[in-house]
Parts: structure tokens; sequence; C-alpha cells
């Protein structure tokens, strides 16, 4: 599920998102240029919360071994308590946008601090609503960022994944 100007898939489990990551992860993608986004709560464990200290995740209550592993892949793990959404565990650099939302009250016309991140990583508006209604219902978001090309070539690998 992506459009020509972003690389996004929509995944029904933790497992689909995993293996299109590790996948990119083989065919050489940067890991920094990948945000994902799902619901912080896939685990017997409820997530209390995190930190980073020197390079490593730090944490207290669990995460799940899920959101483990692929924190220890992307860029800038978080989570967040987001109204309307819940607990929501994401990476990449969609937490940074999400943050910017936040501090900067970009939060405008009744889209949330999500769908306000989202914009702002080039997701057209007429597109938020689809994501977050996926994340709604569990469903995990996977953002490739960077060139056209690098999105043309992530978008063929994960279409073969799904075929």
């Amino acid at each position: 599920m992506d459009n020509k100007d972003s690389c996004i898939h929509v995944f029904n489990t933790h497992q689909a998102a995993e293996g299109a990551i590790l996948a990119l992860s083989r065919a050489g993608f940067n890991m920094k240029m990948l945000s994902l986004v799902g619901k912080g709560y896939h685990s017997e464990e409820n997530p209390v919360g995190f930190y980073t200290s020197e390079d490593k995740i730090k944490s207290w209550g669990g995460i799940g071994a899920f959101w483990g592993s692929i924190w220890g892949l992307l860029l800038g793990p978080a989570v967040f308590f987001l109204p309307g959404l819940g607990l929501m565990a994401m990476a990449g650099p969609v937490v940074a946008a999400l943050v910017g939302a936040l501090e900067g009250a970009v939060v405008v016309g009744g889209a949330s601090a999500l769908g306000a991140a989202l914009t702002q990583i080039g997701v057209p508006k007429d597109q938020v609503i689809k994501y977050e209604s996926a994340l709604k219902v569990d469903n995990y978001i996977l953002i490739v960022h960077g060139s056209a090309d690098e999105k043309e070539r992530a978008r063929s690998l994960l279409a073969d994944l799904k075929a």
C-alpha cells in the first residue's frame, strides 16, 4: 500500500513488518532511512518506558521481543501515548517529525500529531487518514525515506515479498 511520492507499506502482523525490514537490510538499505510505527503492546508484557544511553536501549517494564529487536536496527526508537491511537511504538525519521509536530504545535485543522508528522515527511494529506486507520486496527506502517530511486527499489523489493 504505497503511492508514487512515498514508499509506505502496511503490514497486518509484526512478523511481516520485521520480515520486510530484514529483507531491506539484506538488500543493503540504510536502516536509518526506515521508519516503523505500530502499537506498542504486542506481547504479554506492557511497555512502561525506555531511554537510550550510549546508543543502547535501556528499559523498565517489557517492550516485547519484536520491538526490542527492531529497535536494535532502526534509528531513534520511542514510545508515545497518542490520543485516538493509544500507545504507539515507533522508530526512524518519523520520530523526529512527531517530536517536531508536538513541540512546534504543528497540529492544525483537526489533524492528529501523528498525522501532522506524516504530512511533514511527505505523506499526502489525503493518505494520512488511511495510515492512521491502519494503525488503529493494530497494523504496522513501514516508511522508506530517501531518493526516488531508493523508494522505487524498496517498492519493488517489498512487492516481491508480498507475491
